[in-house]
């Protein structure tokens, strides 16, 4: 009789687990400023479409008050006035933060900015005067001709750069930024004898700040999955909106896909709710 109850109990406990409503999460890829194409208006019948339980914000807590509302926060720009007036008319939503606390004063204290544009400036001022090898030149013309792309894709429906497509040249664009780019920077000497000064008075290299540019390009993106994963153990079976800047989305749904593995967790787009 107890191997027929225990029998039950587990048959019960598997089906209750199998039956639970999974956490659906749809990342949003966003321009953050508004454009003809992508504009508050076009953001926030997407999210009358969705219907989010909650809407995380490329945000740290500074930007909110205490009950979650906004303060300190760009008020022109597309996802702050489309997640307003969605608030506003469903109130239930909530908003909640996600990004790495402190993001531009942590960057500017480790001299990974401005050295980051610093250098991208070094480099095609190089290029631009035929100092850079061959191979060298090759490099840095790939990186920005991979931006091209992306901008035509910027002016066309969201849905254009909400896509396994986009996100792929995102992720190369990115990779050449951050891992191809250092190639040069790492051989040359005039980013190891160029010189920035952090604000506490310490003289960093144009190639060491570059170098803590691109760890930090991984360490933002793993920090905000990590958060978003956080949300989302809070708030089981409830759907989830994360707008972010379109450039983040593939980086974003990667660690999502890798720290959701085993969860009950459903990664969707917008339309295909």
């Amino acid at each position: 009789m107890n191997r027929i109850l225990i029998a039950l109990f587990v048959a019960t406990a598997m089906l209750s687990c199998q039956t639970e409503k999974p956490t659906e999460i749809i990342v949003i890829g966003t321009l953050h400023q508004p454009e003809p194409n992508f504009n508050p208006d076009i953001l926030f019948g997407i999210l009358e479409d969705v219907k989010p339980d909650l809407i995380l914000r490329e945000l740290d807590s500074s930007a909110f008050t205490p009950d979650f509302k906004y303060i300190n926060v760009d008020l022109n720009s597309n996802e702050t006035q489309a997640s307003a007036m969605y608030v506003e008319k469903y109130p239930d939503t909530q908003l909640r933060p996600y990004e790495f606390e402190g993001r531009n004063e942590y960057r500017i204290n480790i001299g990974s900015r401005p050295t980051d544009g610093l250098t991208t400036k070094l480099l095609d001022s190089l290029n631009k005067v035929n100092l850079l090898s061959t191979d060298e030149a090759a490099i840095v013309n790939k990186y920005q001709a991979l931006i091209e792309p992306l901008i035509v894709l910027a002016s066309k429906s969201p849905e254009n750069f909400n896509n396994p497509a986009t996100d792929s040249i995102c992720a190369k664009r990115q990779y050449y930024q951050y891992q191809m780019l250092r190639q040069v920077t790492d051989k040359r000497d005039e980013f190891a004898t160029t010189f920035h000064t952090k604000p506490d008075g310490q003289d960093i290299s144009y190639r060491d700040g570059y170098r803590l540019a691109g760890d930090f390009w991984d360490l933002r993106n793993q920090t905000m999955a990590k958060n978003i994963m956080a949300v989302s153990k809070q708030n089981q079976g409830k759907r989830i909106v994360v707008l972010c800047g379109f450039m983040h989305r593939y980086y974003i749904l990667s660690e999502l896909k890798r720290l959701g593995k085993d969860k009950n967790i459903v990664l969707k787009e917008f339309y295909e709710i």
